[in-house]
């Protein structure tokens, strides 16, 4: 069973004209995680961001944005609203961007949660906090009351992973989540997205360029170039055998550096 079934997406700038997402189509399957790859400007985050209707105001999008049977395309934006976050969960790719800088991290996470649930502070409060330990952030009260510019780009990315587990999505968006983090973050980050989607058996699609991080979380890969889809299919076959010459090249220059390192890492020694 598919959770969300895409069918002839296409987004352009009604400014220019230019059209962004050319007729796209792909499904995600319940309870697994397909991959979007592609360099930067491929459309990746712009279809992500078409399923949440998220997209800047003067980008215009049609086509049928099925979710769990319902078109998300004809949907108002007050209904919409209802979906985000407990039905469609975005991870952006800095962490920053995703709390307001003006009050501390607890209210932005308070306000979320009684928008959804309407539990009593005392009910978020200890959600909030054994997600947060689950997460191995430590003195969860702390951070609560710190500003987001106080906060690390990594401890800010499981703040939003910890706030999906309270959330409980069907879906979890995860746009380039590592990107802005240092080795050590992407690694913590990336194995938390893994142990988040076995904890809650949701579905998950995961933007990202870094062809390693996506063999390690998805089960389903697409290719974008240029707004368009020029490839996809499981995980496996898609690296070993790539068909499209741009995922040849995009797997070619993954074991290029790959190889590198590793003979950079033998000289060493």
């Amino acid at each position: 069973m598919n959770i969300v079934e895409v069918e002839n997406l296409k987004v352009w700038d009604t400014r220019t004209g230019k059209v962004i997402i050319h007729d796209s189509s792909f499904q995600v399957k319940q309870g697994s995680c397909l991959a979007i790859v592609g360099e930067s400007g491929s459309g990746k985050s712009v279809t992500c961001r078409s399923i949440m209707r998220l997209n800047k105001a003067w980008l215009q999008q049609s086509g049928t944005i099925l979710f769990k049977g319902e078109n998300l395309n004809q949907l108002t934006e007050k209904e919409m609203r209802k979906k985000r976050g407990r039905n469609l969960c975005l991870i952006l790719q800095n962490g920053m961007s995703a709390f307001d800088p003006s009050c501390v991290i607890g209210v932005h996470i308070r306000e979320t949660l009684q928008e959804h649930f309407g539990w009593n502070t005392r009910e978020i409060e200890r959600k909030i906090k054994n997600a947060m330990e689950s997460v191995m952030l430590k003195n969860p009260q702390d951070i609560l009351n710190q500003y987001p510019h106080e906060l690390s780009g990594g401890m800010l990315q499981r703040i939003m992973i910890a706030l999906a587990l309270v959330l409980e999505p069907d879906l979890i968006i995860a746009d380039e989540p590592t990107t802005a983090l240092d080795t050590i973050s992407q690694y913590e980050v990336v194995e938390q997205l893994i142990q988040l989607r076995e904890r809650m058996g949701c579905s998950m699609m995961f933007i990202s360029h870094d062809l390693g991080v996506v063999q390690k979380i998805a089960d389903e890969v697409m290719v974008m170039k240029d707004g368009a889809i020029v490839e996809r299919g499981d995980i496996q076959s898609v690296f070993s055998e790539p068909e499209h010459a741009y995922t040849q090249y995009l797997v070619s220059t993954r074991l290029e550096l790959s190889n590198h390192f590793k003979k950079l890492m033998q000289e060493g020694l």
